[in-house]
């Protein structure tokens, strides 16, 4: 019988459960080997044993390993019609493959662990040329690279070297038997889209590959050389002095110094010395009262480990304990809270080839927003991070690279029908049960767990900043997150472990939730059989705009102790700049923007920075809720502060105040002295100054809190908090007053009333009871008339729930239709008015809202729409998106010349809604053209609402104006005082932000009008696009109302 051939030959690595790693040396803290103490502790990388292989690579791209060149790691292969690739780089966005993919939860292959596709498992190949720099001869030497995605095998000079997964694991190969010191080196690299790998690589992100990471040639002795360290710092019973334990594993011998020198690196606090043969080699010293590293004092000293005084390693030591102590996570005895967010590496160009100056730019805003922790979701960060993190101080939560949330869809696709219609949460422990028998609960994946946490934590243990271990992110319970749990443990008992999904806190150290409702939690605080706290590892869902009612979550964390904070999902969106193909307009990216199926569309987009890792107004909001001090109560003579932060006192805080009056500074501001030695959670009270018997209007103080001194990420006089108290509070006349003993001038015809004062005319129809003209002098307000409109372009977080409700009662199809309109003079013909009796309802159903609109048209040129609105019949929606007039201005009242085009009093400058609005402090503003009014949102939607506004007026390029401002139809007799309201002005009909897809899109609808709204009431945010939906109290549930604007 002929000879049968097979294919593949054998099992691929890459497809084989039992090979996670071939020949890669064990994972270590991240250290590099210096000639010099000098050197050492600079920290700067690039003065040690260290050459770059990263750059320009000769790089192929194929379908599969079995169509990718053979023999390329062979030194002879002609490489020089292969195509330069830059690594670190993803290669699909370097124009290679079916480009990015983004899902959420699914698997983007088909479900067969550990099985991968073998046709369809895009390879690249990789080939670069070196020479050992003279630095680095003579030395072991290793190849070591930062991460790769998924898989890769790695050749030198034609030999198999090795093999590696665990995408954002770093590997480290000895290649010095096979490295040629004195010529041309070839280093060859084949990685692999997909491996079994994957299946616990199914984090919420872009799905892409290649060398992503740094690539380094690393020099360590050849003999004796020090392999890794392990460091302890345990405080004593009254966290005073502490105990320095270090742990240095070495291979060969010699005799081995260890250095520990203050934070100025200028006296030594301990050291010691031992003649070393191999092994370990424990050291133990007593340090006296050092001074305590928190995110809040991080405070740093330097070890230095030296061998036969030729090798020398630096590392930045921290002083700190964490404990699980009283219930709660406390670190050096005191509790703290978690004020954090969960980021993802990603760059708008790169993907997760993040350049060190943008990832520094990520923390330092952080700072700047009163962010203190960060989770490092849902992987090991670049460990350039964690340098930066223990030196500006951060809490940071270290997440192994361990995800399989996609069993899940199939464990919920195969529910029966009564399982299906059970409460969210019981089918999802149902769900999550099934799901974990895959990966999780399996004991042939074990290894592969376990594997997951000894990376972790070998490469990231000496770092102070790292305070909570978490062993991964959506992934079920099982046997396999108790093993690594116990691995952790066996290995560094100095932290305490988070994972999510060990619902009952079974076997980890906390409670762990996601989007919980504010009430849940506090039902948790207040619940004394938990023994554990609660962390919220993802809450305050921050896609689009939103998220709302912050303030209520953060409040709930001071107020009870088991309540240790959280984690905002989730820092950046993660859009990726691209162009439309026909059109050759930029955009951001995201899931279907690339032909990518199966996707999950914009879910990508859930940042409090937009792509480009600017500001939302959402991030502006978090650290309103965030901020360290607090006025908790106040008075018209006193307000209490409350010290928020968790170790610090309030002595590098000064206070100042300013006054204003009706939103205008007065000249009365200065400082307000603060209480020496105020700790962490105690009160103080401030006087407040007397405001001017002079002042007028409405009356509040602004406190401002800055920082005294320069810390490394905020400067002398840096804004931390900021608060507003009211001093005199009264009813505020209405600036405008319609009272006039002049006569108006009425002219009728069928179809057309024209109604003119000695300053403006009007005309309105009384046939559909529209107003048709409002011209001032010579200048026309109206492009199109006021419709009294409900609709607001969806939010991503309206979308699931309070918007699923609005497009199941076919709201956005509802229409006015008018029944009927009379008028009249007064008897003195100062007054004209206009009465429309309309409806507003959508087709098919039949609920509606009643609408009696009364016009008033007065002689002293002043406009009153007074509106009633009574909702009837059967579908009602629950609540409204809003209530009030929508109407379009002439481009002549848009700006762009000297002139501001709005002016408001009320809150600013950027956008506001009920329960998204307290960053927005009250005052006079303006712009110089309508549109700085406009947040771009990178998936169009509701945006740029400004709430508690008291009047707004616009001015027209001539210089005429129009006040808007809401009457209190509360008010006695006499002059009626204003009510608050909202307002909208840009160049966008609802119709085409509904429908847009991308900012550029939406941009081609752009209309030179003014797009104007003024509202009575407006609809809150919530985070509903993956968590509660506004609450209540923010919500504009249907009811009867009533209102009255006034134009002037």
């Amino acid at each position: 019988m002929a000879s049968t051939q097979v294919h593949p030959a054998g099992q691929p690595d890459w497809n084989n459960l039992d090979v996670l790693h071939k020949n890669t040396l064990p994972p270590r803290t991240n250290f590099y080997v210096y000639n010099s103490a000098k050197d050492a502790l600079t920290y700067d990388s690039s003065k040690s044993r260290i050459h770059s292989l990263s750059g320009v690579w000769k790089f192929s791209h194929s379908k599969n390993p079995f169509e990718a060149p053979e023999g390329f790691e062979d030194p002879s292969f002609d490489t020089t019609k292969w195509d330069d690739l830059t690594v670190p780089s993803m290669w699909q966005l370097n124009g290679y493959g079916k480009g990015p993919h983004y899902t959420n939860v699914n698997f983007p292959i088909p479900v067969d662990p550990p099985n991968v596709p073998f046709d369809d498992n895009e390879t690249g190949s990789y080939v670069k040329k070196f020479t050992v720099p003279e630095h680095l001869r003579g030395s072991q030497l290793r190849l070591r690279f930062e991460g790769v995605d998924s898989a890769f095998h790695v050749w030198v000079n034609g030999k198999e070297v090795g093999y590696h997964q665990g995408s954002r694991n770093p590997s480290e190969f000895d290649i010095t038997s096979i490295v040629n010191e004195n010529g041309e080196n070839t280093v060859a690299v084949r990685v692999y889209q997909w491996s079994d790998a994957t299946y616990i690589e199914d984090q919420d992100q872009w799905r892409m590959s290649g060398i992503y990471r740094d690539v380094h040639l690393l020099g360590f002795p050849a003999k004796s050389r020090v392999e890794n360290l392990f460091v302890q710092t345990k405080l004593d019973s009254q966290y005073l002095n502490a105990e320095f334990k270090l742990r240095v594993d070495v291979t060969g011998s010699g005799n081995l110094k260890v250095e520990l020198f203050d934070p100025k690196k200028s006296a030594t606090v301990a050291s010691g010395t031992k003649a070393v043969s191999g092994g370990s080699v424990d050291f133990s010293f007593p340090i006296e009262n050092p001074s305590k590293w928190t995110a809040e004092t991080p405070t740093l000293y330097h070890l230095l480990v030296s061998l036969d005084d030729a090798s020398f390693i630096a590392h930045r030591i921290g002083f700190k304990q964490v404990e699980m102590k009283d219930g709660l996570i406390k670190v050096n005895g005191k509790r703290l809270v978690l004020k954090g967010a969960n980021r993802h590496e990603h760059h708008p160009k790169f993907g997760r080839s993040v350049p060190y100056e943008f990832l520094k730019n990520d923390l330092m805003l952080m700072k700047t927003h009163n962010i203190n922790a960060i989770r490092t979701s849902h992987q090991l960060s670049d460990h350039r991070l964690y340098d930066l993190a223990d030196e500006l101080g951060f809490w940071v939560m270290d997440e192994a690279d361990l995800e399989c949330h996609g069993f899940e869809s199939i464990a919920d696709g195969a529910l029966s029908a009564a399982d299906r219609a059970l409460p969210f949460r019981e089918r999802q422990l149902l769900t999550r049960k099934t799901a974990a028998q895959w990966t999780t609960d399996n004991p042939a994946w074990e290894k592969a767990y376990v594997d997951r946490a000894q990376q972790l934590v070998h490469r990231d243990q000496l770092h102070a900043c790292v305070t909570i271990w978490s062993l991964g992110n959506e992934a079920f319970f099982g046997r396999n997150f108790k093993a690594m749990y116990n691995w952790i443990k066996s290995y560094d008992d100095s932290r305490p472990i988070h994972y999510e999904a060990d619902i009952h806190a079974e076997t980890m150290d906390m409670y762990s939730r996601m989007y919980p409702p504010v009430e849940e939690i506090v039902k948790f605080g207040e619940d004394d059989s938990k023994t554990k706290p609660l962390v919220l590892c993802e809450y305050v869902h921050a896609m689009g705009n939103g998220p709302g009612n912050i303030k209520e979550y953060v409040d709930a964390f001071y107020k009870y102790p088991k309540l240790q904070g959280g984690f905002v999902w989730e820092w950046a969106n993660h859009g990726l700049l691209t162009k439309d193909e026909t059109t050759g307009d930029e955009f951001y990216a995201y899931g279907g923007d690339f032909g990518d199926v199966p996707n999950d569309s914009n879910f990508v987009m859930d940042g409090v920075l937009f792509s480009d890792h600017t500001p939302t107004p959402g991030l502006i909001e978090y650290k309103k809720a965030l901020e360290p001090i607090k006025v908790v109560s106040y008075t018209s003579q006193k307000a209490t502060i409350v010290n928020r932060y968790d170790f610090i006192t309030l002595d590098d805080v000064e206070c100042s105040y300013q006054i204003l009056d009706d939103g205008k500074a007065t000249s009365q501001s200065g400082t307000i002295e603060l209480p020496s030695g105020l700790q962490p959670g105690q009160t103080a009270d401030l006087s407040l100054p007397s405001p001017s018997s002079e002042l007028k209007g409405e009356v509040i103080v602004q406190l401002f809190f800055r920082q005294r001194t320069d810390t490394l990420a905020l400067p002398k006089g840096f804004e931390i908090a900021f608060d507003e108290i009211p001093l005199i509070e009264r009813s505020i006349p209405l600036s405008i007053q319609p009272k006039s003993s002049a006569k108006l001038r009425i002219t009728e015809t069928p179809s057309l009333l024209t109604i003119a004062s000695d300053s403006t005319t009007w005309t309105i129809s009384p046939i559909d009871g529209k107003l048709r003209s409002l011209t001032k002098k010579s200048a026309s307000f109206l492009a199109s008339s006021p419709d009294l409109t409900f609709w607001r372009a969806p939010t991503d977080n309206d979308a699931p729930q309070d918007g699923w409700d609005w497009k199941e009662r076919l709201l956005h199809l509802a229409k006015t239709h008018t029944r009927g309109s009379s008028w009249g003079s007064s008897d003195d013909g100062s007054l004209f008015t206009v009465n429309v009796k309309q409806q507003f309802r959508p087709p098919v159903l039949s609920w509606s809202i009643d609408l009696d609109i009364t016009y008033t048209f007065h002689a002293s040129g002043t406009l009153s729409v007074r509106t009633k609105g009574t909702p009837r019949g059967e579908n009602l929606p629950r609540t409204l998106p809003r209530i009030g007039f929508t109407m379009e201005l002439p481009k002549e009242w848009a700006g762009g010349d000297d002139k501001a085009p709005v002016t408001w009093y009320g809150r600013g400058p950027g956008e506001s809604y009920s329960d998204k609005k307290l960053s927005q402090r009250l005052g006079v503003y303006s712009v110089s053209e309508v549109s700085q009014l406009w947040t771009d949102y990178e998936f169009p939607q509701e945006g740029s609402n400004r709430t508690d506004t008291r009047w707004v007026k616009f001015t027209h390029k001539g210089g005429e104006t129009v006040t808007a401002q809401f009457a209190d139809l509360q008010s006695t007799a006499g002059e009626k005082s204003r009510k608050l309201f909202d307002f909208n002005a840009s160049h966008y009909r609802v119709a085409d932000v509904d429908v847009a897809k991308h900012p550029y899109e939406l941009h081609k609808k752009r209309t030179e009008n003014v797009v104007l709204r003024l509202d009575a009431a407006h609809h809150g945010l919530g985070s509903g696009s993956c968590g509660p939906r506004t609450r209540d109290e923010y919500a504009l549930l249907t009811k009867e109302f009533e209102f009255e604007v006034l134009l002037e």
